[in-house]
């Protein structure tokens, strides 16, 4: 009924930029908070940053002045920019949206399912 999917990961040099993005699509009738957690192995995963659906936003004080969060609501794709990267953002980064569908009472969170940032030189 709903898909999330990240694209923008990749391979990075230390102090290097990338710009995660996250597409929602299916029977969704609206969207509330959008946001971005990173796992790595062996570790819970953790918030990076969420931003509500009036574009009020918060980044978590180990990427503040660096990581960006942005949405795009008509196209219900939420997007992360990453500058000065370090080696310590090295994760799996996933998006998550809470998400009311159409035809469906209650809303919910979906998951996508993960884009690999690897910052190292």
């Amino acid at each position: 009924q709903v898909q999330l999917v990240e694209s923008g990961g990749g391979l990075v040099q230390p102090g290097g930029s990338l710009r995660l993005s996250c597409a929602a699509s299916g029977s969704i009738m609206s969207i509330n908070t959008m946001a971005w957690y990173r796992q790595v192995l062996g570790k819970q995963r953790e918030l990076v940053a969420s931003i509500a659906s009036g574009d009020s936003s918060e980044v978590v004080d180990s990427v503040k002045d660096r990581f960006t969060i942005s949405r795009d609501s008509a196209k219900n794709t939420v997007f992360l920019q990453m500058n000065s990267l370090k080696p310590e953002d090295t994760a799996v980064y996933y998006c998550k949206a809470h998400i009311l569908l159409k035809f469906q009472i209650g809303w919910r969170d979906y998951w996508g399912q993960g884009t690999q940032v690897t910052v190292s030189s």
